[in-house]
């Protein structure tokens, strides 16, 4: 392998935006790391060309790290593999649960957009394209899934040693702590994927992790405080309330299928609980959720106390008197027929995919209904020109005028915000950081989030450009 005088990290994707996480380490001997390895998202036209291909060769990866099963971070593996990749996947066996169900899930979805795709096509006498990868590509990634538990060192070669902490973002996320020894020499590197809350919710809050002397961090949120759980549960009951009771509309709420579905559900189970919750059925339409949902419920060892408390009065936290778990796609197209008031749950979170877009459809010219959206948007994506305030959005090509309401809580972000973000990186002693590099995060939350830090004292901030590399 060709010696360089200092390890290298080139940021190929999730560097000035929020999706395609995918950094390489390059050590001093050559050795290649990858960490995560996510889909681009919401790009419009360049996602499939972004998508495609990688910008590195994927033969030259000697392993890979996954901090956790969104698809924005490892969504792209089935291609890595597919384009020559034959390293372990190390991540922790709650992430390879999740995986197992989200890539065959993603696999599924790209052959069936493929195939669609290919019918218009040949139609016009074009070549047919193949899907980014198949079900197939997917299986044999899942063999290279290697399982590391949290808070347990772990030597993965001569070079490296793996410690993952928990991120408290989803089921199974991980600070990728690494120790890098070269030369007889120690580099620590601390690479947060995404940081979760510190608020009483579902899971444990992020937990403690070593120091680091270069930190890869995400900044979704850096510009951004999130309101009060207080505050949250007035504002969804406040939402139930004036669409389901008063107008007797249907409350439509787009939601990722991990993380943020279980996290509403187990709101709604608390607001059931209380008696604050009125007698209207909600249905979870996600196949993916109800799947990932079983998983979680399994992981209890990564619940928080919070939860584990009140599971003491309600065993099921996913469950409630009329809550309906939807898997069938005949009886998701009934739920667009039913005349009563009703909450609605379906992914995607963006409503870019999914059979969130067809309940949309369906309500979005009716005044009485009303849309939820309770995390993070791209504005390019359907959710956030609905939340800039367009008059008009298409659908399925379909131009529709836009009638119902749209609310928004941030709360229900699975990401820290910018004071949680500090707080986070206050366990560490700043003086003994070397670099910080900010990634995933739109530049305009980057910028006021570097600025941020060096109010903290915290130095050496870059703000990561894609494809760009930086020697540490």
């Amino acid at each position: 392998m060709l010696e360089i005088s200092s390890m290298k990290i080139t940021f190929h994707g999730a560097a000035k935006m929020v999706t395609g996480s995918k950094h390489l380490l390059t050590l001093k001997n050559g050795k290649k790391i990858l960490l995560d390895c996510g889909l681009f998202q919401g790009r419009g036209k360049d996602t499939w060309k972004m998508n495609k291909g990688f910008n590195f060769s994927a033969r030259e990866v000697d392993y890979m790290i996954l901090s956790h099963a969104h698809i924005d971070h490892s969504g792209n593996i089935p291609n890595l593999v597919k384009h020559g990749f034959r390293g372990k996947i190390y991540c922790t066996p709650s992430t390879l649960a999740l995986c197992e169900l989200m890539l065959r899930d993603s696999a599924h979805i790209q052959e069936s957009d493929a195939k669609h795709i290919n019918k218009y096509r040949l139609r016009e006498g074009k070549d047919p394209i193949e899907p980014l990868y198949t079900m197939e590509d997917a299986e044999v990634a899942l063999k290279q899934f290697s399982e590391v538990p949290y808070d347990l060192p772990f030597k993965i070669d001569e070079d490296c040693e793996l410690l993952f902490t928990d991120a408290g973002h989803i089921l199974g996320s991980a600070i990728t702590n690494l120790t890098i020894t070269e030369n007889g020499k120690q580099h620590k590197l601390c690479y947060t994927g995404d940081v979760g809350r510190f608020i009483n919710k579902l899971l444990k809050r992020p937990q403690a992790y070593p120091q680091a002397k270069t930190i890869i961090c995400e900044s979704t949120y850096g510009n951004r405080l999130h309101g009060s759980i207080k505050e949250a549960q007035d504002e969804l009951q406040r939402a139930v309330h004036e669409t389901c009771v008063m107008k007797k509309g249907k409350l439509i709420i787009p939601a990722f299928s991990v993380g943020k579905t279980q996290e509403l559900v187990y709101y709604l189970d608390r607001l059931e609980t209380d008696g604050l919750l009125p007698r209207i059925k909600v249905y979870v339409d996600s196949p993916l959720a109800i799947n990932a949902t079983e998983i979680i419920r399994k992981f209890k060892n990564n619940y928080s106390d919070f939860t584990k408390k009140y599971m003491e009065k309600d065993p099921d936290p996913f469950g409630f008197n009329g809550l309906h778990y939807v898997r069938e796609i005949e009886m998701s197209k009934r739920i667009n027929d039913i005349k009563e008031p009703c909450i609605i749950i379906s992914a995607s979170g963006m409503a870019e995919a999914g059979r969130i877009r067809h309940h949309i459809a369906h309500a979005i010219q009716d005044p009485k209904n009303a849309m939820l959206i309770i995390g993070y948007s791209s504005p390019s994506s359907l959710a956030g020109r609905l939340l800039r305030g367009d008059k008009r959005v298409s659908i399925f090509g379909k131009e529709f005028d836009v009638k119902m309401h749209i609310y928004r809580i941030d709360f229900f972000s699975a990401h820290a915000d910018q004071n949680e973000l500090l707080q986070f990186l206050s366990m560490q002693d700043r003086q003994r950081i070397e670099n910080i590099f900010l990634v995933h995060g739109n530049v305009e939350a980057q910028r006021e989030f570097k600025d941020k830090l060096y109010e903290k004292g915290f130095f050496n901030v870059e703000i990561a450009e894609y494809k760009e590399s930086y020697y540490v």
